[in-house]
């Protein structure tokens, strides 16, 4: 039996399987398919404490890596097809192997929220895409759309500019949500060309994508934009449906947690983005991880009949 697996790979899963390593208890991570999870795809970090000049999520999440299994935790590279926790040990179950545990930190975090137009799903990989620091250098000296008002999307319309000579940014309302620094830096950007009130209706082209349609949400007006590719930040959804019908979640399928990632389920603990709903950021993420895993080891001590003692700093 494993003392501790980890389902993901962000910040939570890693900082959770670096606390499970010190504490000596052998944790395996499995990553599954988005190695770095969000974070990884986000192309420069600046808001993580202890990297002035900033970071690039995948290094980022690299260096976490590095340092979770210099620290003992064995990295499984598949995807979590299964798990039953109405028994114990919980049972984990994987393209490439089945796990009992003593606990489980859930980490899965959250994926895209798709546009639901027509087009995007027979066109993703083809000029629709989700992540600029995996697809932006393909569009060299192109036309791009991104989609969306909030930080990812603001940010990653900049780290596009690195490329395309024009980048649209498309957003349902007529000011942005993301920090004021990162709106100020794509306003003033003379290659990003804000397009107000709108959303997309539709992606167009047959091998590739060719334009968008897009309505005006204030006059109703519709229009076409010629563009070579789409990149969409509109929201996230959590990756909670291996747990439905065995954890409880709220109405929007997030995992319900205490203070200390606790679920409702002993011995199963829940960090990062699939159950933070107000600040997805790195630095939350990471907390919640190190909380997850002290807790796990406070559970395993528990059940092996052992004093837990009072921890300093």
């Amino acid at each position: 039996m494993e003392q501790v697996v980890i389902l993901g790979s962000g910040p939570a899963g890693w900082t959770a399987a670096i606390y499970a390593g010190r504490s000596l208890l052998s944790p395996v991570l499995i990553t599954g398919n988005a190695l770095g999870g969000q974070a990884a795809t986000t192309s420069e970090i600046e808001n993580y404490p202890g990297f002035p000049q900033g970071i690039g999520g995948m290094e980022l999440m690299q260096l976490m890596q590095q340092q979770a299994e210099r620290l003992g935790t064995r990295v499984s590279f598949d995807e979590v097809t299964a798990v039953d926790l109405s028994r114990h040990p919980f049972l984990v179950q994987a393209h490439g192997a089945s796990y009992e545990a003593a606990t489980v930190i859930i980490a899965t975090g959250v994926a895209p929220r798709l546009l639901g137009v027509p087009g995007e799903a027979e066109l993703k990989g083809r000029g629709v895409s989700y992540c600029a620091t995996c697809d932006g250098f393909f569009y060299k000296d192109k036309t791009v759309a991104v989609i969306g008002g909030g930080d990812s999307a603001v940010v990653e319309a900049l780290y596009l500019t690195r490329f395309a000579t024009r980048v649209y940014l498309v957003h349902r309302r007529h000011e942005l949500r993301a920090q004021k620094i990162t709106q100020d830096r794509a306003l003033q950007n003379d290659r990003i060309k804000p397009v107000w009130d709108s959303v997309v209706t539709e992606i167009k082209g047959s091998d590739k994508v060719t334009g968008i349609g897009l309505k005006n949400v204030k006059t109703g007006a519709k229009s076409t934009l010629k563009v070579d590719g789409v990149f969409s930040y509109i929201g996230n959804l959590p990756n909670t449906q291996l747990f439905q019908g065995q954890l409880e979640l709220d109405e929007t399928g997030y995992i319900k947690t205490d203070r200390e990632m606790h679920t409702s389920v002993a011995g199963v603990f829940a960090a990062g983005d699939v159950q933070e709903r107000t600040l997805k950021q790195v630095a939350t993420a990471v907390g919640s991880g190190a909380m997850a895993a002290m807790e796990a080891e406070k559970f395993i001590a528990e059940l092996e009949g052992h004093a837990y003692p009072a921890r300093q700093g």
